[in-house]
């Protein structure tokens, strides 16, 4: 395996989800991540995801978010109909990224996908529950989603005790971001919406620790 060839150009005058300069990171495609899993040089053990062309620490989980997680899984399972697979951080492939995030619901059974990772083009909804990475799920995460165009993304936000719902995204553009959100309060419930049709409702409550 070889990653001594020049970096992938940066993707615009886009942020990068690290503080240091841009032009000291390194940018590595999307293949070169997966040949580096591949050779065993990132394992399962590793608490990274590509973001952006940047391999980031993952932040350590603590019990309410496990708990959320644990919620999520459960109350997306109850409502999510035949035909339609819930996973929970397990990885997705974007042109740039490769994040894992807390939910995912994808057309489809994932299980039969056996040589590589659920695409923008199958996912319908992600979800992040967000307590010590609230602010990277509101720029880095919702910039990488809206910039992949998927439909829905979700933070469930465990500080605020709210589920924020983003809706419309830009897509490839300077600026990737959702044109519309909407936050629910614990006694609201949010609707479950999968290409287009919303298919019911989790009460907010259900999600929170």
């Amino acid at each position: 395996m070889s990653i001594t060839s020049p970096p992938p150009p940066l993707l615009g005058a886009t942020p990068s989800p690290m503080s240091e300069p841009l032009d000291t990171l390194w940018r590595l495609s999307v293949a070169q991540y997966h040949q580096m899993i591949q050779a065993g040089i990132l394992t399962e053990d590793d608490p990274v995801e590509l973001l952006e062309g940047i391999l980031v620490a993952k932040m350590p989980k603590n019990p309410p978010h496990r708990i959320g997680v644990r919620k999520l899984r459960r109350s997306l399972e109850r409502v999510v109909p035949a035909g339609w697979s819930v996973d929970i951080q397990d990885p997705i492939t974007l042109p740039h990224s490769e994040p894992e995030p807390d939910g995912t619901v994808s057309r489809g059974d994932t299980e039969r996908i056996t040589d590589r990772h659920p695409g923008p083009d199958e996912v319908a909804l992600l979800v992040e529950v967000a307590d010590a990475t609230l602010s990277r799920d509101r720029t880095t995460k919702k910039r990488i989603y809206a910039r992949a165009q998927i439909p829905v993304y979700w933070i469930v936000n465990l500080i605020e005790r709210q589920v924020e719902v983003y809706t419309e995204p830009t897509g490839p553009a300077d600026e990737p971001d959702y044109r519309q959100r909407r936050d629910y309060g614990p006694a609201e419930s949010v609707p479950v919406v999968l290409d287009g049709q919303e298919v019911g409702q989790i009460p907010v409550g259900e999600l929170l620790p």
